[in-house]
């Protein structure tokens, strides 16, 4: 089963969302504003992309830090933010199973590995 996480208000989610819904795609959608989000897929997500690519540090919630948790980051410190803040996560990130996810929506890319164009 596909998983979709992210925050359910945010506009780039609902474009991710409308394009699955608009292509018949099941997911489960996991609002980790509301639920939360577990340290293993934060894990799981940093060790396939990196903590750079997952942390969202064009975002109000990352920019409004105080400067000295800003400086000198590293995966578990970027770990321990998205934790803490689940709306410093880059959205959305879409669960493929078997260990694949895809983080951030660009159609193009949806389209290649999902085949529904």
């Amino acid at each position: 089963m596909i998983s979709l996480y992210g925050i359910k208000n945010c506009d780039t989610m609902k474009k991710a969302r409308a394009w699955l819904d608009g292509r018949a795609v099941a997911y489960a959608f996991h609002d980790y504003k509301a639920s939360g989000i577990d340290r293993a897929s934060l894990e799981r997500w940093v060790a396939e992309h990196g903590w750079e690519t997952l942390l969202n540090r064009a975002g109000t919630t990352f920019r409004a830090l105080p400067d000295e948790q800003k400086q000198r980051l590293d995966a578990g410190k970027a770990i321990t933010l998205m934790l803490a803040q689940p709306a410093m996560i880059k959205r959305p990130v879409l669960d493929l199973g078997a260990g694949k996810t895809l983080v951030g929506f660009k159609p193009e890319i949806y389209e290649k590995v999902l085949g529904k164009g």
